[in-house]
């Protein structure tokens, strides 16, 4: 192995170290430098050869996290182009992505309200890939203005970023309940964004109304 494949091996031993002390008790703030890198098995100085502090290690753990939703999407399509529904695959496939990756997703939810302006200006960016990932999706798939796709994509993230919080602390027998749950409703914004663009489009169609003593032609 080469020194800079070592570096980088070390480097996201760091990383997977921190997201392993992450838990629905502890939040970046409240884990240390020692103890990521005593998780990680490299002496605390080692740290600073890859991160400069733990804040800079903070946003490099919400980059992680928001790539690894955007693959999630990727791999829900991936389901969808084998025959699978759209909503019932990408609802299976995110909740599947968190009972196996809570501490990812719990990181997302945490510093999306946290204390630290960084984290969270970090969140919304990443949540807002998500968005416009999703509403390029939409757009291909339903043909419809991108204008109208977006505000549907925002909707549902809310819903599924709502329901995945919910799934975090629910037991495993009420997994398949807020699944369901969440489908329905992804469902009626799904027929509502259609309804409405619709109707927009009838608007645009529609000529303009004539001025008061004006002749049509």
């Amino acid at each position: 192995m080469s020194r800079q494949e070592q570096k980088q091996k070390t480097r996201q031993s760091i990383i997977l170290a921190a997201f392993s002390l992450l838990d629905d008790n502890r939040s970046l703030s409240a884990i240390s430098l020692r103890e990521v890198a005593r998780a990680a098995g490299i002496a605390p100085t080692s740290f600073y050869r890859h991160f400069k502090d733990m804040d800079e290690l903070g946003l490099t753990l919400v980059d992680e996290a928001g790539l690894a939703l955007r693959q999630l999407m990727r791999q829900a399509r991936s389901r969808i182009d084998s025959g699978g529904g759209v909503i019932d695959t990408s609802v299976d496939t995110f909740i599947e992505f968190i009972c196996d990756n809570a501490n990812v997703f719990r990181l997302l939810l945490r510093e999306h309200t946290g204390t630290s302006a960084a984290y969270r200006m970090a969140v919304l960016r990443e949540i807002q890939h998500f968005v416009e990932e999703l509403a390029d999706y939409i757009v291909e798939r339903q043909a419809i203005d991108h204008g109208v796709a977006s505000l549907q994509a925002e909707a549902m993230v809310r819903l599924v970023f709502s329901a995945g919080a919910e799934t975090l602390e629910a037991e495993p027998s009420m997994r398949s309940e807020i699944g369901r749950r969440v489908k329905a409703q992804l469902r009626f914004v799904q027929l509502g964004a259609a309804a409405y663009a619709e109707r927009v489009a009838q608007n645009k169609a529609r000529p303009e109304a004539a001025p008061a003593g004006s002749k049509t032609v």
